[in-house]
């Protein structure tokens, strides 16, 4: 019973992991079908009970988070091109699903993203994904490394974490102007506060780039560093939007049982591959706990 139900779960998972892969290509109920080799007849109806949405809608909320995420942080596609690869045969229709999902325009998306909403919209296919795709970490999948010190250009994000997509935009736009490329300026996430604290106000977060250039205090930024030493490393691969899981197996599971002290630094991630350059089963970020 226990072996029939994983894989069934598995084949579940298996059509989530080629959507993910093709939200430009042909995703019919047919090919689906055929991908969890389920009867075609019957697909559509597992699919909703196991997800909690249809086929077409999750499709359909996929493509348009990757379309958005294009929007906000990337101005070298036209909105044509992005609602070409998001499925839609013309940008008109495109810009009406993306209105009635989004209460917004694309191109007015684009120039400033309301947020709220934008998160509201992404709920149900969060709450689908998180059914199957929900991580399990052992000991062996923790390393315990001697990590220099790195100096960073900081942008504190303070309050609401429902804002926290514009302090993105702004510091991807800095970074951009100051030439600090994520494959040359690495990328971290250091967190200052839980990922829900009891007021949102409360929420804090430093989004940082690698630099050792000397670093003006302008637009937000200022200078720091992410102080060396031994860290617990937890490296995570797909859907790196949520690290709260991997974080909270280093703090309950793994430090406990190691005999290890954490030390006086906040928990951060690195970010080495990133949504939408690669799809979001295939994004890769590194958790790290610093050790006494």
């Amino acid at each position: 019973m226990k072996a029939a139900l994983q894989n069934y779960q598995e084949r579940m998972r298996r059509v989530l992991d080629y959507i993910d892969r093709h939200l430009g290509g042909d995703l019919d109920l047919e090919r689906l079908s055929g991908v969890a080799a389920f009867s075609k007849f019957h697909f559509h109806r597992q699919f909703t009970a196991t997800f909690g949405l249809s086929v077409h809608r999750y499709v359909q909320l996929a493509r348009l988070k990757r379309a958005s995420h294009r929007l906000a942080f990337r101005d070298d596609e036209s909105v044509t091109e992005i609602a070409m690869d998001a499925g839609y045969d013309a940008p008109d229709a495109f810009a009406r699903a993306f209105r009635q999902r989004f209460g917004q325009s694309p191109s007015s998306f684009r120039k400033s993203p309301d947020w709220e909403p934008w998160l509201a919209a992404f709920g149900p296919l969060d709450n689908a994904r998180s059914k199957l795709m929900q991580k399990t970490f052992t000991t062996n999948d923790v390393t315990i490394r001697d990590v220099p010190t790195t100096n960073v250009a900081i942008m504190e994000h303070r309050g609401d974490p429902s804002s926290l997509g514009a302090t993105i935009q702004r510091f991807i736009a800095w970074r951009r102007a100051a030439g600090l490329h994520p494959s040359t300026s690495p990328t971290f996430n250091v967190w200052r506060s839980e990922r829900r604290p009891s007021s949102p106000a409360d929420y804090s977060v430093d989004l940082c780039a690698g630099t050792d250039r000397p670093m003006e205090e302008s637009e937000g930024i200022k200078a720091g560093e992410i102080p060396g030493g031994r860290c617990a490393v937890l490296r995570v691969v797909g859907h790196t939007d949520n690290l709260e899981p991997a974080a909270l197996y280093l703090y309950r599971d793994w430090l406990p049982a190691s005999g290890e002290e954490a030390r006086d630094f906040p928990i951060y991630c690195q970010r080495l591959k990133f949504f939408p350059e690669v799809p979001e089963h295939e994004t890769v970020a590194e958790l790290f706990l610093p050790l006494k």
